[in-house]
C-alpha cells in the first residue's frame, strides 16, 4: 500500500478538453404533473433561463406532461415552467459535460386559486455524468498518417505505440479491440490482431478509454480501443468514394546476407473505397466496402545468436509479403416509430496473405554456410458476421433498452511450404492449419438517467468454439518436424456476465461505481495422440469493481481519480499445442495450462482548459498476477529456440502521461504527448512441458522507459492544411531482453477542392528512415542481438469525393 499511496501523489497531470468523452450539448427532460391529482399537464410553457433571467430556449410539454429541450450547452440555468391557472415554478439546474441526456424527474404544478403574482420554488443544483476517460480522435484529422492502415494511424496518437503488428497503450500490450463496440474476428475476441491490414478510409474515428466501466467486458487490463467504422444517416442518397496509392521500402537499408532471393523494394500500396447511404422515411440503406493491396518487405531482421558452448551463428529472416484485404459492411436501419428502431446488419472481410521468405545461417567463427530455410506461407483469413440490435427508446429521452445478438464464423486456412537446405542434404516439407472460429455473443443493455446521475444495467452471453486441425507433411528423411504433435483439438469458452454501473453528480463532485461479475469455463480438448500435452482447462467466477470519483475545482480546473480490476484470459492461439515452423530454429508452442491474468490499475488526473489550448496530466500504476508472456528456452544439444506461453508471475506498470494542446496562432497549433513509465517484471521459475519437460527461471527486469510525440498542425490557406508529427519511443523491456530507442517523423498535407466535395492528400512516414527495431535477448545457455530494417518509410497520395 505504501507504494500505492506514493504512485497516487506522484503527480498531477492533464486531460485535453477536446478529446474527453464529455457532451457539448445535452437533452434536458422531464414530465410535468398536477400536485393534487397526479395527472399529466399537456402544452405547459418550458423555458430555459441564464441566471440573469435572459431566455436561452424553449418549449412546450405534449400530451402526455413530457418535455424534452435540445442543444443545451453545460452551464448553469434556471428552470422556469409556467401554465395558465397554476403556480409558476423556478428552479436552479445545474447542466453537466458527461452525459448527453439529464432527466430532471417529474415536475407538479400548484393551483394558483387567488391568483397569486408569482412563487418562486428553489431546489437542489441538478447534474449527470457520464464517461471521463474516452479520447476520441478522427482519422480524417490524421493528416500525417492517412491512406494507410488503422494500425499505421494510432502511430501518433497520445499513450500508443506499435510494435509487431500490436498496439500498446502506456507501455501495456493488452488492450482490447473493438469495431463499432463489438468484439470482431477480424480485430480478434482475445489478443489482438488484424489492425495492420484495415483500411484507415473505411474508419470514422478511434476511440481509446484507458479506465472502462463496468458495462465493457472484463478483458484488457491496458484498455479499450474501439474503432468506429464509417457509416452515414443523411436522408435521400449520398456517399463516398476514395483511392489512395503509395510506395514504400524505397530504398535497401541493409544488403541481405549470400545466396538469397532479394528484398522487395518499391512496394505499392492501392486501396479504393466506396460508401453509399441511402435514407427514405423510416428506412435507411448503408454500404460500405474497401480494398487494401499492399506488397511490404515485412521483416527484414538480422541477428547473432551467441551459445554458452561458443557457438555463434549470424543469420538474417527476410519477409517480402503480398497481402490483399477486402472488407465490407451493409445492413438497414428501420426507423419503426419514435420509440423503436431495428438494426440488421453484415460484416464480412477476406484477407489473403503470402510471405516469401528466406532465411540463411552462417557459422560467426569462421563463416561456413550452415543452412538456408527458404519457405511460402500461404494464409487466408475469412471472417463473416451477423447482428441484430434492436432499441426501445422510452418516453424520457436517455432512458433505454438494448437488446442485441451477433454470430460470428471466421476461418483460418494456413498452408506453410519450405525447403530446408543443409550441407549434407535438402529437403521439401509442408505443414497445413485449419481452425474454425465460431462465436455467439447475445446482450441485453438498460440505461435510465436520473435527477443526479446515471443507472446502466445489463447481462451479456458468449459461447465460442474453436476446433482446429493441424497437418504435418514431413519429408522421408531428414525431417524437421515432431509428427507427433500434430492433430485435432478444440477451444470452448462460455462466458454469462452481468454488470451495474452508477453514476452521481452535483455541480462539484461526480462519482461512479460498477461491478461486473463474470464467469468463464474454458475447455481445451486436445488429440489424445498428441506426445506431449494432454486436455487442460480452468473455470472461475470473479468479481470486476471499478470506481471514480471526480472533483471540479472550476469551471476549468477539475480532478479524477479511477480504479479498475480487469482480466486477461488466454486466447487460443496463447493455448494452441501445435508447434509452428515459420522460423527454422525457433519453434512457437502454446501451453494449453496457461491460465488467466488479473491486473488492479489505479489513476488520478487533472485538466485544465483555457481558451486557446489545454493541458492534461495523468499518474497511473497496474499491477498484474499471473503475468501472459512467451518464454525463450533451448532444451538438448540443437541449436533449437523454443518459445513457449506461459504465466510469469508478478509484474507492475507505473507512468505518468501528459498533453499540451496550444494554438499558437490562427494559423498553427501545436500538441505534445509525453508517456514515461516503469515497468518491472519479478523474478520467476517456470516449467516448461515441451518438447521435454524443463525448468526455466528468470531473474528480475525493470527499466525506465516512455515516448514523446509531437504534432504540428498548419492551415496553409483556406482550404489546405498540413500535419508534421516527432515520435521518440525510449529504450523498454520485452520477455527476457531488451529493445532499443526509436524515431520516426510523418508529413501530411491535404487539400480540399470541388467545393468541399473533393479531398486530396499527400503524405510520408518516417521520412528520415530511422525507424529500426534493435533487441537483445537472453536466454538459458544463449543470447542474442538484432536488427530488424522492416518498411517504414512509405509515400502515399489520394483522393476523396462526397457526393
Amino acid at each position: 500500500m505504501t507504494k500505492i499511496n506514493q504512485i497516487t501523489f506522484l503527480g498531477l497531470l492533464l486531460f485535453p478538453l477536446g478529446i474527453l468523452a464529455q457532451k457539448s450539448s445535452v437533452n434536458v427532460s422531464g414530465t410535468i404533473k398536477d400536485k393534487v391529482s397526479n395527472e399529466a399537464l399537456p402544452f405547459v410553457t418550458v423555458q430555459m433561463q441564464r441566471p440573469d433571467s435572459s431566455l436561452v430556449t424553449g418549449t412546450i410539454s405534449n400530451e402526455k406532461g413530457l418535455f424534452s429541450i435540445g442543444g443545451i450547452e453545460p452551464g448553469d440555468y434556471l428552470l422556469k415552467i409556467s401554465y395558465i391557472g397554476y403556480k409558476k415554478y423556478i428552479s436552479a439546474l445545474y447542466v453537466g459535460s458527461n452525459s448527453g441526456f439529464i432527466d430532471v424527474g417529474a415536475i407538479v404544478l400548484e393551483e394558483d386559486v387567488q391568483q397569486l403574482n408569482e412563487v418562486v420554488v428553489t431546489a437542489q443544483q441538478d447534474a449527470v455524468s457520464g464517461q471521463m476517460d474516452k479520447k476520441t480522435f478522427t482519422v480524417e484529422d490524421n493528416v500525417s498518417q492517412g491512406g494507410g492502415s488503422v494500425l499505421q494511424s494510432m502511430q501518433n496518437l497520445p499513450g500508443v505505440t506499435t510494435q509487431d503488428g500490436q498496439v500498446q497503450l502506456r507501455g501495456n500490450d493488452q488492450v482490447m479491440i473493438l469495431i463499432d463496440g463489438k468484439q470482431t474476428a477480424i480485430t480478434g475476441f482475445g489478443n489482438q490482431n488484424g489492425l495492420d491490414n484495415i483500411p484507415a478510409s473505411a474508419v470514422d474515428k478511434i476511440e481509446i478509454i484507458n479506465n472502462p466501466s463496468a458495462k465493457y467486458d472484463a478483458n484488457g487490463n491496458g484498455g479499450i480501443i474501439n474503432i468506429v467504422m464509417k457509416k452515414e444517416e443523411q436522408k435521400g442518397f449520398n456517399g463516398k468514394v476514395g483511392l489512395s496509392t503509395g510506395l514504400g521500402a524505397l530504398w535497401v537499408r541493409q544488403e541481405n546476407l549470400e545466396g538469397i532471393r532479394p528484398q522487395y523494394q518499391a512496394t505499392p500500396k492501392i486501396n479504393p473505397s466506396l460508401s453509399l447511404n441511402y435514407r427514405k422515411k423510416k428506412v435507411n440503406f448503408f454500404l460500405q466496402a474497401d480494398n487494401l493491396y499492399t506488397e511490404t518487405l515485412n521483416k527484414n531482421e538480422f541477428v547473432t545468436r551467441t551459445y554458452d558452448d561458443g557457438t555463434v551463428i549470424n543469420q538474417q529472416l527476410k519477409r517480402n509479403r503480398n497481402t490483399n484485404f477486402f472488407s465490407s459492411k451493409a445492413g438497414m436501419d428501420w426507423y419503426i416509430n419514435d420509440y423503436n428502431n431495428l438494426t440488421i446488419s453484415g460484416l464480412f472481410s477476406q484477407e489473403s496473405i503470402k510471405d516469401y521468405g528466406d532465411q540463411p545461417f552462417f557459422n560467426g567463427n569462421d563463416g561456413e554456410n550452415l543452412r538456408l530455410w527458404q519457405f511460402l506461407e500461404d494464409e487466408v483469413l475469412t471472417a463473416a458476421m451477423a447482428s441484430v440490435a434492436y432499441e426501445h427508446k422510452f418516453q424520457q429521452p436517455g432512458h433505454k433498452l438494448n437488446v442485441g445478438f451477433n454470430y460470428t464464423f471466421d476461418r483460418e486456412d494456413e498452408k506453410y511450404f519450405f525447403t530446408n537446405t543443409q550441407p549434407s542434404f535438402s529437403t521439401e516439407e509442408s505443414f497445413f492449419l485449419i481452425a474454425d472460429q465460431k462465436v455467439a455473443d447475445f446482450n441485453f443493455d438498460y440505461t435510465r438517467p436520473l435527477k443526479h446521475g446515471l443507472l446502466e444495467t445489463g447481462i451479456k452471453f458468449r459461447k465460442r468454439t474453436i476446433p482446429t486441425d493441424m497437418q504435418f507433411n514431413p519429408s522421408a528423411t531428414n525431417s524437421v518436424l515432431d509428427t507427433g504433435a500434430d492433430g485435432l483439438a478444440t477451444y470452448t469458452e462460455t462466458i454469462p456476465a452481468i454488470y451495474g454501473n452508477y453514476i452521481y453528480e452535483v455541480k462539484k463532485l461526480e462519482a461512479e461505481i460498477g461491478l461486473r461479475v463474470e464467469y468463464v469455463d474454458l475447455q481445451y480438448d486436445v488429440d489424445p495422440n498428441h506426445n506431449t500435452y494432454q486436455s487442460d482447462g480452468y473455470d472461475y467466477l470473479q468479481p470486476f469493481p471499478n470506481a471514480r470519483l471526480t472533483y471540479r475545482i472550476n469551471d476549468s480546473n477539475q480532478l479524477s481519480a479511477f480504479y479498475n480490476r480487469r482480466v486477461d484470459r488466454p486466447d487460443e492461439v496463447d493455448i494452441r499445442i501445435f508447434p509452428k515452423y515459420d522460423d527454422a530454429e525457433i519453434i512457437k508452442v502454446g501451453n494449453p495450462g496457461l491460465q488467466p491474468q488479473f491486473t488492479n490499475s489505479f489513476e488520478l488526473g487533472y485538466k485544465n482548459g483555457w481558451d486557446n489550448g489545454y493541458f492534461y496530466g495523468a499518474t497511473y500504476h497496474r499491477f498484474s498476477d499471473g503475468t501472459i508472456t512467451r518464454v525463450a528456452t533451448t532444451v538438448d544439444t540443437t541449436n533449437l529456440i523454443y518459445n513457449i506461453s506461459q504465466n510469469a508471475g508478478k509484474s507492475s506498470n507505473t507512468g505518468i502521461e501528459v498533453v499540451i494542446s496550444q494554438e499558437l496562432t490562427d494559423n498553427i497549433n501545436i500538441s505534445m504527448n509525453l508517456n514515461g513509465y516503469y515497468n518491472q517484471i519479478d523474478a520467476f521459475t517456470i516449467i516448461n512441458q515441451y518438447p521435454v519437460e524443463n525448468t526455466f527461471t528468470a531473474e528480475q527486469q525493470e527499466v525506465y522507459s516512455g515516448n514523446i510525440k509531437l504534432n504540428t498542425n498548419f492551415k496553409l490557406g483556406k482550404n489546405a492544411e498540413a500535419q508534421l508529427s516527432a515520435i521518440y519511443l525510449a529504450p523498454d523491456i520485452i520477455p527476457q531482453g531488451t529493445i532499443d530507442s526509436r524515431f520516426s517523423l510523418d508529413l501530411g498535407v491535404k487539400k480540399m477542392i470541388q467545393n468541399g466535395k473533393g479531398e486530396l492528400f499527400l503524405n510520408a512516414t518516417d521520412l528520415l528512415n530511422t525507424m529500426v527495431i534493435r533487441k537483445e535477448i537472453n536466454g538459458n545457455n544463449f543470447s542474442y542481438t538484432s536488427n530488424d530494417y522492416y518498411e517504414t518509410q512509405v509515400i502515399r497520395f489520394g483522393y476523396n469525393f462526397k457526393f
